[in-house]
């Protein structure tokens, strides 16, 4: 494929995140005029090189200045934003009437079968509004590992997930920026959907002794059963919104879509995707254990 012309910058939401950070970067590794949004336009968790730009999906009156000299934007839904049509449309719209010729969607895996899901009512309005869409379908992140479930791995030595014998196949958020950097930068991507899946397919057993292997600790799988996971989560705090979303995508991934490995990043990229045991050892720090805990 041969680079497309641009001569607008890429706005990057959520970008002082896992895969906001790595997008922003790949970007910004080809040479591309790289904005990344963030609520506090002086925050310092972002790529160095870019430029921050003030930007919160609930302050519509700031969108019109985030999307000054934008054409392309990547799109990520907040997880704590569950009231997509009161939000991410006018967004969308903003972003259309501001100019913008390409939008890349981060949706989910298996969204075609997940109908419930915020994301699924996101492509549905990308669609009506025939906007120039990208939607990139990641499987589960390697990353879940290493901040959500971080506390209980390092603390308890243990996974707590309601996947049963389900296999996943991990990607890593950094394949997911080069992804990302490639669609935006390159030609034939509109109006695509692509499922990512890394290129092995691991139960969370298999997931515990790589990481038992790793990290030089026993950690094991529970196995808790959707109940049990709803438990822990509102004894942790979460928001109903965010229970309901886990449920739903738990109850996908013991219905085994997420097991299938693809070649998807290594098409797009050209680089195979990233093996889990590659990931444990770079992020290894994430799980060192104080002396307190050991």
């Amino acid at each position: 494929m041969t680079n497309t012309m641009s001569s607008g910058s890429v706005l990057v939401t959520g970008a002082t995140g896992n895969v906001g950070r790595a997008v922003a970067q790949h970007l910004f590794d080809l040479g591309q005029s790289v904005v990344s949004a963030a609520r506090d336009e002086s925050t310092q968790n972002v790529v160095i090189g870019t430029e921050r730009r003030a930007f919160n999906f609930e302050s519509p009156s700031g969108w019109l200045a985030a999307f000054a000299g934008i054409d392309r934007l990547f799109l990520l839904r907040p997880p704590a934003l569950a009231d997509v049509q009161r939000y991410m449309f006018p967004l969308i719209d903003t972003a259309l009437d501001a100019g913008v010729r390409h939008i890349v969607f981060l949706s989910l895996q298996g969204v075609q079968f997940n109908t419930a899901t915020p994301h699924h009512a996101v492509e549905q309005y990308l669609k009506a509004r025939s906007a120039p869409f990208t939607f990139l379908r990641p499987n589960f992140f390697m990353q879940n590992l290493s901040t959500t479930y971080r506390d209980d791995i390092r603390d308890r030595g243990e996974i707590f997930v309601p996947a049963g014998r389900a296999h996943t196949a991990f990607v890593d958020t950094d394949d997911l920026g080069r992804v990302t950097a490639s669609v935006l930068t390159q030609a034939g991507h509109l109006h695509k959907a692509y499922t990512l899946s890394g290129e092995q397919s691991l139960d969370y057993y298999e997931v515990a002794r790589q990481l038992t292997t790793t990290l030089g600790y026993p950690v094991r799988y529970v196995a808790p059963n959707a109940v049990e996971y709803v438990r822990r989560l509102t004894e942790q705090g979460a928001s109903a919104d965010f229970i309901a979303v886990q449920k739903m995508i738990y109850r996908v991934v013991r219905m085994n879509v997420s097991a299938f490995p693809n070649r998807s990043i290594r098409r797009l990229t050209g680089a195979p995707a990233t093996t889990f045991a590659r990931f444990a050892e770079r992020e290894k720090s994430a799980w060192t254990r104080s002396s307190t805990t050991r």
